[in-house]
């Protein structure tokens, strides 16, 4: 039996494996909570607002020529009843990640499987500012990142642009 570390490179503790994807740190970058009618909108509110979302995801090397990047998922959730704005809620989540794959496969990484992994993080975050702004929380369904994904190529390079 050998005295290194089982699964790391000359046995050396601080050489971790490299996996294709590896999420290195992930941070809300912008938050906003606006309530334009407070504090009236509390007091004549009389039904469930309703919620229009918009969703982006971009992704940018965090230094040329590196295997680095900043994937960054942007939700903004605004919400109405009775023809009056209720809140308007801004969010900018992110993680730098290390990709190592194959050029053809950076984009779909970038643009799929980094925004899924930041998705649950994000969801949990607008849904806490809402219920702490005094609002139902927002309970975003799942994304399906692979169709948004799919409908932005349509129009154009994607990661090249982001």
């Amino acid at each position: 039996m050998s005295d290194q570390p089982q699964g790391l490179p000359n046995g050396d503790p601080n050489l971790a494996p490299q996996g294709p994807l590896v999420l290195n740190i992930q941070y809300t970058k912008d938050l906003s909570f606006e309530v334009p009618g407070a504090p009236e909108i509390f007091a004549t509110l009389r039904e469930q607002p309703r919620v229009d979302l918009q969703l982006d995801v971009q992704a940018r090397p965090v230094q040329e020529g590196s295997n680095v990047y900043e994937v960054s998922l942007q939700i903004r959730a605004d919400a109405q009843a009775e023809g009056k704005a209720c809140f308007i809620a801004e969010l900018v989540y992110c993680g730098i990640f290390t990709v190592n794959v194959p050029p053809e496969q950076l984009e779909p990484v970038l643009l799929v499987e980094c925004p899924r992994l930041l998705f649950p993080f994000a969801r949990n975050i607008l849904a806490d500012v809402t219920r702490e702004g005094g609002f139902p929380p927002v309970m975003l369904a799942p994304i399906d990142f692979v169709a948004l994904w799919q409908s932005r190529r349509a129009e154009g390079p994607v990661v090249g642009n982001a």
